[in-house]
């Protein structure tokens, strides 16, 4: 199993009426992440979460808010590009019933609802994933733009072999 970058696990039977946390990893915790995320550099990263049960329902919301400024570096130019994150959530969760051995029942009919596993609750990585999912996949300067590069007049394979025999001129040999 990989290690994880951050994390802060709850026991979600110690909740109570709900909880909320201000998480802020420090500097190796950012380092981890940042390697995990493929930045040069996580300066800051503050994640507010609360985490509370849904009335009338098994299930629980999670909503919090994560800041961060990272170090992405540009597709095209290969520099650095600093880009600043500061984005809303609110995420379902609900406790996954347990299971015989023998029988595995997947159920799809419940879109955008997390299985709550063994009980815990890991908001550390709800929150790198929220950082995950503000950060541009393809990220890129402002100005900068792909070039295509020149074709070559013929592609032939023919062309590379004509191109070896002397005077280039068709012929027998």
């Amino acid at each position: 199993m990989k290690d994880l970058p951050f994390t802060d696990t709850v026991r979600i039977n110690q909740i109570g009426a709900g909880l909320s946390r201000r998480l802020e990893p420090d500097a190796e915790a950012r380092k981890r992440i940042a390697r995990s995320l493929d930045l040069q550099g996580l300066d800051d990263f503050v994640a507010e979460v609360d985490l509370a049960p849904t009335p009338s329902s098994s299930a629980w919301t999670l909503k919090g808010r994560v800041r961060a400024h990272a170090v992405q570096t540009c597709g095209l130019t290969l520099e650095p590009l600093p880009v600043d994150v500061d984005r809303r959530f609110s995420i379902q969760l609900v406790e996954s019933a347990p299971q015989e051995a023998e029988e595995i029942e997947v159920a799809l009919d419940e879109d955008d609802v997390d299985p709550i596993e063994d009980g815990k609750v890991d908001l550390g990585q709800y929150a790198v994933e929220q950082l995950a999912l503000s950060l541009d996949p393809f990220p890129r300067k402002p100005g900068a733009a792909f070039v295509q590069p020149e074709e070559p007049g013929e592609i032939s394979p023919f062309a590379a072999l004509r191109a070896l025999k002397p005077g280039g001129e068709p012929g027998r040999g």
